[in-house]
């Protein structure tokens, strides 16, 4: 009996073993014309967005992967669980990149989009993601982020509004105000025109070159270090 469940568990394992990840590309493109808004809705994948200056169109380049599935099994999940369009509605655009999770399965629940997003310097961009790394560079123009997990990488934008469950975030270089909610990770902000505003359930933070105000509502736990702020400081801990 014994020899049987050794040889059960070892088939099991080259079985699983013989398995790829299944990956794929998709590109989707829309004209920008009027456009002044991309909203993006995202699962689990990482994203970046780029700021393009001179560009007519939005573009989006996305890798899917499938874990532990072949061609087949990948495809129908796909096909009946993966939301991924571009589209407009008047001056805004909306992305959605995102897998619906079912009952749990063989190669079925852990799919993942990775999103690369250019826009059209001045684009704002509303951002509600999943879990992820997110990068976003060259807007010059206004960023909402609400993330679950994951690291936060802004720079050479306009306004910053974050709200993170988990995750390092480092802004830097906004020509308007700054404001961060988060849970817990190390938060680095410099380079700031306007005021900054942070309210962190734990993890350092540092904070830097800032033109008006820092308003410090809870710092949690961890060190706060800040240095050359031309407005007030104001902290309640």
């Amino acid at each position: 009996m014994r020899s049987f469940l050794v040889m059960a568990m070892f088939v099991a394992s080259l079985t699983h073993a013989a398995m790829n990840d299944y990956t794929e590309t998709r590109h989707l493109q829309l004209e920008a014309g009027d456009i002044e808004v991309l909203s993006i809705d995202a699962g689990a994948g990482s994203m970046d967005v780029h700021g393009v200056a001179d560009a007519t169109e939005i573009s989006v380049t996305a890798i899917i992967e499938i874990p532990d599935a072949d061609a087949d099994e990948a495809l129908k999940v796909i096909e009946r669980r993966m939301t991924l369009s571009l589209a407009r509605n008047g001056n805004v655009a909306r992305l959605d990149a995102w897998f619906e999770h079912g009952f749990m399965g063989f190669g079925s629940d852990s799919g993942r989009i990775d999103i690369e997003i250019n826009v059209p310097q001045g684009m704002a961009v509303i951002i509600d993601d999943g879990s992820g790394s997110i990068d976003v560079h060259d807007l010059v123009a206004d960023i909402s982020i609400d993330d679950g997990s994951g690291s936060i990488d802004v720079s050479n934008v306009a306004h910053v509004r974050i709200d993170d469950g988990s995750g390092s975030i480092d802004v830097s270089h906004a020509s308007g105000d700054v404001a961060i909610i988060d849970g817990s990770g190390s938060i680095s902000v410099r380079g700031v025109q306007g005021s900054v505003s942070i309210d962190d359930g734990s993890g350092s933070i540092k904070v830097g070159d800032v033109e008006k105000d820092l308003i410090i509502i809870d710092d949690g736990s961890g060190s706060l270090k800040y240095s050359d702020i031309r407005g007030k400081v104001e902290q309640d801990t």
